[in-house]
C-alpha cells in the first residue's frame, strides 16, 4: 500500500485492502486482509466494531445499493492501485441482514423483468403476425397468381426481425411496391431457378443471377398474367 497515513478520500465509512502484511495496532492480530485507519494507525474490523459485516464484492450495482440501504451500518472497500496510483473501490461491507433483504428484493425485479420480456415478447410477435400478413397480402394483390401458400412462406421469409432482409427494411415495413416485388424476386430465383447449384459450382453472383433472370421474369409474368385472366373473365 502507497501510505497508510494519506488515506483516499472518504466516501462514510472506508476499509482497506492493504497490499503490504499489517497488523492490527490495538490488538496486535494479523496479518489483516482488511483494517481501518484511525489516526494513521491500522484497526482490524473487530477492534474498530466492524467485525460483523460482510463483504459484498463489487460488480451487481443493484445489489450493492440496495444493501446498503437495507444496512444501518456500511462501509466501501478500497484497494491501492500501484499501476494507476489510486485507491479503487473492491465491494462494501454490509450487515447480513441487509444483504439478505437486497438478495430478495432483487430476485423480485429479476421475476419482474422476466414477465415483462415475456409479454413484450408476446406483443412483437402479434405485431410481427399482423406485419406478415400484410405483405402476404400486399404480394397477393401485386401478384395475384401467386399461390396463397407460397405468398406467405415470402412474407414470413422477407419479415423475420433482426435479419435485415428486405421486408424489415424501412420501405418494406411501409409495404412499399418495390420492397415487396425484390421479396418475391428473391423468392422466385432460389426457387424456381438454378441460381443456388449456379453458385455452389462457382458460378460468379452477377454471372448467375444474369443466367437465371429470363427463368425469374417468366415465373412474376405467370403470377401476374394469371391475375389478369380472372380479371378479364
Amino acid at each position: 500500500m502507497a501510505s497508510l497515513a494519506t488515506p483516499p478520500l472518504r466516501i462514510g465509512l472506508l476499509v482497506i485492502q492493504p497490499l503490504r502484511r499489517r497488523h492490527c495496532a490495538e490488538c496486535r492480530g494479523g496479518p489483516l486482509s482488511l483494517l481501518v485507519l484511525e489516526d494513521g494507525a491500522p484497526r482490524c474490523l473487530d477492534c474498530a466494531d466492524l467485525g460483523h459485516l460482510v463483504f459484498l464484492p463489487r460488480g451487481d450495482t443493484a445489489l450493492t445499493r440496495r444493501s446498503r440501504e437495507e444496512s444501518a451500518l456500511s462501509a466501501v472497500v478500497v484497494r491501492f492501485n500501484r499501476r494507476r496510483g489510486r485507491y479503487e473501490r473492491q465491494g462494501v461491507l454490509v450487515e447480513e441482514a441487509g444483504l439478505a433483504r437486497a438478495e430478495a428484493r432483487c430476485l423480485a425485479d429479476t421475476e419482474a423483468r422476466r414477465r415483462r420480456r415475456v409479454r413484450d415478447a408476446a406483443r412483437r410477435a402479434a405485431q410481427d403476425l399482423r406485419f406478415t400478413d400484410a405483405f402476404a397480402a400486399e404480394i397477393r394483390r401485386l401478384f395475384p397468381g401467386c399461390p396463397a401458400d407460397r405468398a406467405r412462406a415470402i412474407a414470413e421469409h422477407a419479415s423475420v426481425r433482426g435479419s435485415g432482409r428486405v421486408g424489415r427494411s424501412a420501405a418494406g415495413r411501409a409495404l412499399s411496391e418495390g420492397a415487396v416485388i425484390s421479396a418475391v424476386v428473391a423468392s422466385a430465383r432460389h426457387v424456381d431457378t438454378r441460381y443456388d447449384q449456379l453458385l455452389m459450382s462457382g458460378v460468379a453472383r452477377h454471372e448467375a443471377r444474369r443466367r437465371i433472370s429470363a427463368g425469374v421474369e417468366t415465373v412474376l409474368r405467370g403470377w401476374r398474367a394469371e391475375g389478369a385472366e380472372t380479371e378479364a373473365g
